[in-house]
């Protein structure tokens, strides 16, 4: 009896981890894992390469990797992934290419949100707003 195999769940944190930030251990399990499995193995470069886009801006390169994804027949959800971003190519783009976000904004509307959760029942709209204005 050999070695039990790896967890979906492990696989899928090797797959979406940076290879440079990847222990050694895990690298070695990942490579073994790629070499009995061809469908793993052509995920694993696609999500590198979307990875990749994503980190480095490069939106234009979108479509041509929608084209690769959708032409691979045996990673139906991935081709459905990008069916999905196609939907809406322009926005993906441009979400892609643009140094903005709305990350802040997302912050302080979490923020609120959990103060608000936190008193849900307690006390009136007063005391919400001051502690909207003084968190």
């Amino acid at each position: 009896m050999g070695p039990r195999p790896p967890s979906a769940r492990a696989v899928t944190r090797w797959l979406l981890t940076h290879p440079d930030a990847l222990p050694e251990g895990d690298r070695i399990q990942l490579e073994a894992v790629l070499a009995n499995c061809h469908e793993l193995t052509a995920l694993s470069e696609h999500v590198h390469s979307f990875g990749h886009m994503v980190a480095h801006l490069q939106g234009d390169q979108l479509p041509t990797w929608i084209e690769a994804v959708t032409s691979t027949a045996d990673l139906p959800s991935l081709r459905h992934f990008a069916q999905r971003l196609e939907r809406d190519l322009d926005a993906v783009i441009a979400g892609l290419m643009l140094p903005w976000n709305s990350g802040v904004v997302e912050g302080h509307v979490n923020r609120i949100k959990m103060l608000k959760r936190q008193m849900f029942g307690r006390a009136g709209f007063e005391l919400l707003r001051k502690r909207v204005l003084l968190a």
